[in-house]
């Protein structure tokens, strides 16, 4: 499987090769920050198939918290494209950055910190919802 997708403005572009590992929704307090209250809505992607096709990223990660995940983004529209989480091999790839996320990311397999979720986050039907990550 070969992905395409970028930022808004289009400075950065990007290339995934390979199956992703999972595909989920994050209610997590962190993640609802980032997508600026909504759950995340990510795939797990092997590192070794991604790149960037044009443009470089800027990167964050917050010095105050221990093994805190680096996130990129597009430093001119702010399009926050993957987050690299210390422990964790495969990169996690935002679905909304996809040039065609309906066939590409299709929607969630499970939703994860569900025990975090606000009021007004929706949760499809038949989709399974855990309290954190949950074990394999």
């Amino acid at each position: 499987m070969s992905l395409v997708g970028g930022c808004y403005c289009g400075a950065l572009r990007y290339k995934a090769d390979g199956a992703p590992v999972l595909k989920a929704q994050c209610h997590c307090r962190a993640c609802s920050y980032i997508s600026g209250g909504a759950p995340n809505m990510f795939m797990l992607m092997p590192p070794e198939g991604f790149a960037y096709t044009k443009g470089t990223p800027k990167q964050f990660r917050r010095p105050d918290i221990e093994n805190a995940v680096t996130r990129e983004f597009c430093e001119t529209c702010g399009t926050h494209i993957l987050t690299r989480r210390p422990g964790l091999p495969q990169i996690v790839l935002k679905a909304g950055t996809l040039d065609d996320p309906a066939s590409g990311y299709g929607g969630p397999k499970i939703a994860i910190y569900a025990s975090e979720k606000q009021p007004f986050h929706l949760i499809a039907e038949g989709v399974p919802a855990f309290d954190r990550v949950p074990n394999k």
